[in-house]
């Protein structure tokens, strides 16, 4: 018989394919949990602004949404792939948003792409894709997220993530400053892909 207070038993969403035919299931677990821990702040990756003004609607009030979105070129030369009316609409439905250099994927890609050579950001990043597309980009922007100060160090959030499009994985992790990237923790798995 299990001593009480030894484990905490909490539900698990594996999906059967990654995608963002996962996200409005995705939405609706990370909603749950954040009420059922009393989590307060949602990190969603955006690249057009539909995931998170989607999260906004699910999630309502009471809970904190940042999007993060691919940095200024990720797209093509001097390309913000997030209109500046989609901001505009994010802002409007009082989700924060971020836009800044990805935490995986810096100077580190700059080197690769000139000399044919991975860097250390992106050898943790494919890493982190052994446990799918998403958990990369989840850990990547609550990086992100503590070091633009959106994010505490020192309390949980719930950080989503994807492949391709929408989101198909939420992780409650404590977040950290990416040079101090080993204090991170992923705390929880709220949901993520089987496949991938």
């Amino acid at each position: 018989m299990a001593q009480a207070g030894r484990f905490d038993e909490v539900m698990c969403r594996y999906f059967r394919k990654a995608g963002k035919s996962n996200t409005k299931d995705v939405l609706e677990a990370a909603g749950r949990r954040a009420r059922e821990r009393g989590i307060e702040t949602v990190l969603v990756p955006s690249v057009s602004g539909n995931t998170a003004l989607a999260a906004a609607e699910a999630l309502g009030a009471g809970v904190r949404i940042i999007a993060i979105t691919h940095v200024a070129g990720f797209g093509g030369a001097n390309v913000q792939e997030l209109s500046h009316g989609a901001r505009k609409r994010l802002e409007s439905a009082g989700v924060s948003v971020f836009t800044g250099q990805h935490a995986f994927g810096g100077v580190g890609r700059a080197v690769r792409n000139k000399l044919g050579s991975y860097q250390v950001d992106e050898i943790m990043a494919w890493t982190l894709r052994t446990f799918g597309q998403g958990t990369k980009v989840a850990v990547e922007i609550a990086l992100m997220a503590a070091d633009a100060g959106l994010v505490r160090t020192d309390e949980d959030v719930i950080s989503m993530g994807g492949t391709g499009q929408g989101v198909d994985t939420a992780l409650v992790i404590r977040p950290a400053n990416s040079y101090h990237f080993f204090d991170l923790k992923v705390r929880e798995v709220i949901c993520k892909p089987g496949e991938f």
